[in-house]
């Protein structure tokens, strides 16, 4: 027999949903109206400025890789495209290279590349990134995939182009999870972090809450008011299966991953007061209370290494940032500017946490965890959730644009700021996926 936690969608389960919910796979054709488009809406400090040549017979593809490229880096803030029409021969090799040219249109580096014929149908591309001033190899390689994988096959190479300039990932090629409300209806999206490739993989007329991506990215937990209370739900998005993870007496919410994804950190009220607890990710009936206040203890987030947890409580009298060994312990009080700070994340590498202030409204804030400081990084007033990209450059949010609810970021420094947008409904709750294994 199935396991009674688990949740097999099925077309003959369905009339027996009490409370409907809808599972579209990944397979499935994206909804239109979910599409998220990208305004740049800040400017940034000093950008590497890079020409992007376009690349040969990428014409032939359903989507010109340089024009995703491109755009991938212009939205780190870390680049500035120059532009590169006229350029005539278009170079595919090196030694084709117009290297005065390219200097004269203020380049510092130039991508060149083709498209050529693979086996079974696919398409090989080959790309090279060259320093302008040195005319030296940076990067090179050469990536096999089906045509239909243009975009994808864009986003690795920007993020390769990304990592040997910098230094760091590039996170091009993740993912980004969010809830869309329209009217009464909540769907729990998924798309690419440039906003396209959006699907929805759960919907449902009750709401749903908080998505947290596990450490491999193949499964999201969140919480569901579908049994009219909230419960934790573990999704697996590649076998379509959902599976109740906490259903105790009282409110269960907040789910957070530790980083080994063989846990669940939770807000659980089944004792009275909500507090934090740890559970199996993979469900059961074991909770082990790691959190004890007189106050609400809720919102954590385990830290990369898995040694802590960050939370917020308004033990002290007002809503603060705390944190506590991951397996319980005394508690430390990290946030002091203010009276409200909520909804803590914490940086890949565990130097800082961001988080959500009260100044004059709303705003996402970063706290340095060795100098104790915070600063201030948006101008928004109505913010909430804010969650850092996996290579802790950049910061996920949601806000508020004439009326709706939108997604946005901003870069750790502050500088720099896109919003995400789609044609209906609010967008709000997001979280950031991680890297990818591969």
């Amino acid at each position: 027999m199935p396991d009674p936690g688990q949740i097999l969608i099925k077309p003959s389960m369905k009339k027996r949903l009490r409370f409907a919910v809808v599972l579209l796979f990944f397979a499935a054709v994206p909804i239109a109206h979910a599409q998220l488009a990208i305004e740049i809406i800040g400017g940034a400090g000093k950008q590497f400025p890079i020409a992007v040549v376009p690349f040969a017979n990428e014409g032939t593809l359903p989507q010109k890789l340089t024009e995703v490229i491109s755009a991938d880096l212009a939205r780190s803030g870390q680049f500035k495209t120059v532009d590169t029409s006229g350029i005539n021969p278009v170079p595919v090799e090196p030694e084709q290279i117009n290297y005065p040219d390219i200097r004269g249109r203020n380049a510092d580096a130039v991508v060149i590349g083709s498209v050529l014929p693979a086996q079974d149908g696919g398409v090989e591309v080959r790309f090279r990134l060259m320093d302008a001033v040195k005319q030296t190899q940076l990067a090179a390689a050469s990536v096999t995939a089906a045509a239909s994988q243009a975009r994808a096959t864009a986003h690795k190479i920007a993020d390769m182009i990304y990592e040997a300039i910098t230094g760091d990932k590039g996170v091009f090629s993740t993912r980004i999870a969010y809830i869309v409300k329209q009217g009464r209806r909540y769907q729990l999206q998924v798309a690419d972090a440039d906003g396209f490739g959006a699907q929805t993989v759960l919907a449902s007329n009750e709401p749903i809450m908080s998505p947290s991506w596990s450490p491999d990215g193949n499964r999201l937990a969140y919480v569901s008011f579908e049994s009219q209370r909230p419960i934790v739900v573990v999704q697996n998005l590649l076998a379509g299966t959902r599976k109740i993870v906490a259903s105790f007496r009282g409110n269960n919410s907040a789910p957070a991953w530790s980083p080994d994804g063989s846990k669940l950190a939770v807000a659980l009220s089944r004792d009275g007061g909500t507090q934090i607890f740890l559970i199996p990710s993979d469900g059961g009936t074991s909770a082990q209370r790691i959190a004890t206040s007189t106050g609400i203890d809720t919102e954590p987030t385990f830290s990369a290494d898995g040694k802590w947890i960050a939370f917020t409580s308004d033990r002290g009298g007002s809503p603060q940032i705390y944190r506590m060994p991951a397996l319980g312990g005394d508690a430390q009080r990290l946030t002091f500017s203010g009276t409200y700070a909520v909804s803590p994340d914490w940086s890949p590498d565990g130097k800082s946490l961001t988080y959500l202030t009260r100044d004059n409204g709303f705003r996402v804030a970063l706290l340095d965890l060795g100098s104790g400081q915070s600063m201030v990084l948006t101008e928004s007033t109505l913010d909430e959730r804010p969650r850092f990209a996996p290579n802790g450059k950049l910061i996920l949010y949601a806000t508020r644009d004439s009326g709706r609810g939108v997604l946005a970021t901003v870069s750790v420094d502050g500088r720099y700021k896109t919003r995400l947008s789609t044609a209906a409904g609010d967008v709000r709750e997001p979280t950031w996926g991680p890297l990818p294994k591969n």
